[in-house]
């Protein structure tokens, strides 16, 4: 306790002393002024010209870029609109190569129609040689398109070896089909 009493004497008599204001002093001086630090950097005619020429540079560079920029954008709009030309003609030609399709189609399935029809309206003895003289595949083909009746018919009139090559064929043409 005594040891206590000490301290707190001296502290009052350190403070009673001008210790206390200088120790306030001290700390007042050690921390700098904003205005006078920032003011510091750019003190001379020189320093500030170096920043305006950096800013200036920098504006430039900026400036240069951003007409680039300007270009590129300019570049891409005339590209987009010349391919949304391109993709248009396509269309179009796509549009006419399936109706062009559709018609030759519909066109060689009607021819198709009516060369079978002639065939089956002609008289079995007289289709059968026709027949005969056929490839087998191409044969099978009309055969297999005619009524069951009027094909059985001039299958008869046929040698057997071309009617048995014409009846594999028309057995087998759907062998490849899916099932499921």
């Amino acid at each position: 306790m005594a040891i206590a009493a000490m301290l707190a004497l001296s502290g009052l008599l350190r403070l009673g002393s001008g210790a206390g204001s200088a120790f306030a002093s001290g700390a007042d001086a050690a921390a700098p002024e904003p205005a006078s630090a920032a003011g510091a950097a750019c003190t001379t005619a020189d320093d500030i010209a170096i920043v305006l020429a950096a800013l200036d540079d920098r504006e430039s560079r900026v400036a240069a870029r951003e007409s680039e920029l300007q270009d590129r954008l300019q570049a891409l709009a005339v590209a987009e609109t010349q391919i949304q030309r391109n993709m248009a003609a396509l269309e179009a030609a796509e549009s006419r190569l399936s109706s062009t399709m559709a018609r030759a189609s519909t066109a060689a399935e009607e021819d198709l129609d009516r060369l079978t029809s002639v065939y089956e309206n002609m008289k079995p003895k007289d289709a059968a040689p026709v027949f005969a003289a056929m490839d087998p595949k191409f044969a099978a083909g009309f055969l297999g398109r005619m009524r069951p009746d009027v094909a059985a018919a001039i299958l008869a009139g046929l040698a057997p070896e071309t009617a048995y090559a014409i009846s594999a064929l028309l057995a087998g043409r759907n062998a490849d089909a899916p099932t499921e």
